[in-house]
This record gives structure tokens, sequence and C-alpha cells, in this order.
């Protein structure tokens, strides 16, 4: 895993460079001192894991994950433990508070790794033209029937898929899984839901339901709907 530090303390980067070396699948491509220079390194270049301090000059690492188009995976680090809440509202994969032990920081980097090796799907560059698509959950493949899914929900950088019988949760972006799907199949009612439409049961004002199952509608996206939903 491909990784960058960020701490506008040098003594504390070194440190932690010390211990990440100690760990034979880590690579650190860069180091930065504030979160402005991360904000323009992950502008131009794509890692898999951010070890982020949360209090520095100018923007705090927490404002940083928010500016993030693309977020990789972040394991946050503070002196405090005052942001651990707000931070896991962001979906990090671990929050440590210093000085970081070897045995802590092996902790987090296996969340980590887990969330890494869960961070796509894995279809071929055909995958729109098959009926299926596979997730992987807890190291293990599951396939799911693109005609068994209802409509996809996006939470930050996962979404869940609700199928006939069963949620499923991908660490992917709404966008990314969107690409994967038929485009005749499937359509984008809102920022935050892809929607099969064959799953679409009604629709009253600014609602799709999906069975008794409520979900919104943008309005930029209301009459492209109803016209792929053949509206007569």
């Amino acid at each position: 895993m491909n990784c960058l530090i960020v701490d506008d303390n040098k003594m504390a980067r070194t440190a932690l460079k010390k211990l990440t070396d100690q760990v034979d699948f880590l690579s650190v491509k860069e180091e930065c001192s504030s979160p402005v220079d991360a904000y323009n390194y992950l502008k131009k270049e794509s890692v898999d894991l951010v070890f982020l301090d949360v209090e520095m000059p100018g923007m705090t690492g927490i404002e940083l994950i928010k500016n993030l188009e693309k977020r990789p995976i972040v394991i946050l680090i503070s002196a405090k433990k005052d942001y651990a809440v707000e931070a896991f509202e962001l979906n990090v994969a671990d929050y440590m508070t210093k000085p970081v032990t070897l045995p802590r920081l092996m902790l987090a980097i296996d969340r980590a790794k887990k969330l890494h090796e869960n961070i796509e799907l894995k279809p071929d560059l055909r995958a729109r033209d098959k009926d299926y698509i596979f997730v992987r959950s807890n190291s293990v493949l599951t396939k799911i029937k693109v005609n068994d899914i209802n409509y996809i929900q996006a939470l930050g950088d996962y979404v869940n898929i609700f199928t006939r019988e069963k949620r499923y949760t991908a660490h992917i972006t709404l966008k990314g899984i969107e690409e994967k799907l038929p485009v005749d199949k499937f359509y984008r009612l809102h920022r935050s839901f892809l929607i099969s439409l064959d799953s679409v049961d009604g629709v009253e004002e600014g609602t799709a339901y999906v069975g008794t199952h409520p979900i919104p509608i943008g309005k930029q996206f209301k009459k492209e709907l109803l016209t792929k939903l053949n509206l007569i």
C-alpha cells in the first residue's frame, strides 16, 4: 500500500515513518508538512492510505478530508481525543492519539488494509454487459445479480447496495459503481441514490417508490426519469 504522511511537525513525521518502515507492505511515497501541500499533492498523485495529523496551522486534517474530491483511506492522528467522533463520521479507518506506538499502529494499519481489500468491485472492462457484479466483504467475494439490485445509496466513499433480500456495503463511490452497471437499467435520480428502473413501483411528486420505500428525486433528474420509465 502506498501512503502519505501529513504532519506539520517534522519530528512526528520522522517518528511515524520509522514505524511504517517496519511494515513490509507499506511504502511512504511522500511526506507533507501542511494540509495545503497534501491537498495539492493528492490532486496530482494517488495513494492508498494517508496518515493525517488533525491539528495543523491554516487547515485541520478534518477540513482537508472534507475538501478532497477523491478520498484515500485515512488514519487520523492527534494529541487529543476530542475529534474522534467527528473523525469516524467521515469514515476514517482509525483515529490514533499521540504518541503512536508500534502495536497501536499495527492495529490501525490492519483496519486500513481490510478497507483497501474492499476498495472496489472487481469487474473486467466489459462489466456493463454482464448480468452480475462481485462485492468483496470480509475478504470474501459475493456475487450479486444485477437484476436483484433495487437501489444503491451513497454514504461518502461507500455505498449501500440494496437487493431484494439483503444489503451489502462496498468501499466505492456512487459514481464508481454507476460506471459498472448497465446504463439502460439504472438511473441516478438523486445525488445520493441510483435506482433500478425495473424496481420503481410508483412516482409521487418528488419521490420514487421501491415497494413502500421512498427515494427522493432531485429536481434536475425528474423529467429524464419519467422519460426512462416510459411514461405515456
